[in-house]
């Protein structure tokens, strides 16, 4: 019998790996060089940045029911690499927590996300998948965005696979 819940806490372990291996990458980066503009849907390294870690805030908030919804938007954008590095890795810590302890019957149960319009029920599963893809996106640009500081963007896509998982990754398998 297979378990439902393991893709996702896969998953999870592949975003926080993903994560601390681009900020390893960041080390360096300044807060002037983290402001400047960039191509993409957030205009800078450290929008970008700061709207990957808000949106976990908050998908990670309705998935804990942690009572913060559209609160969250009212926090202050970090301002340095070593200070998103933080906040960063202690959201990627509580969605991995969460995967890890979730039972099958609970990807079926529904969660409140406070929408501008009104609250609206999503299905744990389809919070998970979309925070999941919100992440991968998103993060995506933020690598197209380092490149353009002249540093070499790290490789992300090593993980699942024996063939070319990362030597970094294996430790998340442990």
């Amino acid at each position: 019998m297979s378990d439902a819940t393991r893709p996702y806490r896969l998953m999870a372990l592949n975003n926080a790996w993903a994560n601390a291996t681009f900020y390893r990458r960041l080390d360096g980066v300044g807060p002037v060089e983290l402001g400047l503009k960039r191509p993409g849907f957030f205009p800078s390294l450290k929008k970008t940045l700061n709207h990957i870690l808000l949106v976990d805030l908050y998908y990670i908030d309705a998935l804990t029911e942690g009572g913060q919804g559209l609160a969250l938007r009212d926090m202050a954008p970090l301002r340095d690499v070593p200070a998103l590095a933080r906040a960063q890795a202690k959201a990627d810590e509580a969605l991995t927590t969460f995967c890890h302890q979730i039972a099958p019957e609970t990807l079926g149960q529904t969660r409140v996300t406070q929408r501008d319009s009104g609250p609206i029920e999503e299905t744990v599963e389809a919070l998970l998948l979309h925070l999941f893809q919100h992440q991968i996106h998103h993060r995506g640009q933020a690598h197209v965005q380092l490149q353009t500081t002249g540093i070499l963007p790290p490789q992300l896509d090593e993980f699942y696979l024996e063939y070319d998982r990362a030597a970094s990754a294996r430790d998340y398998f442990a």
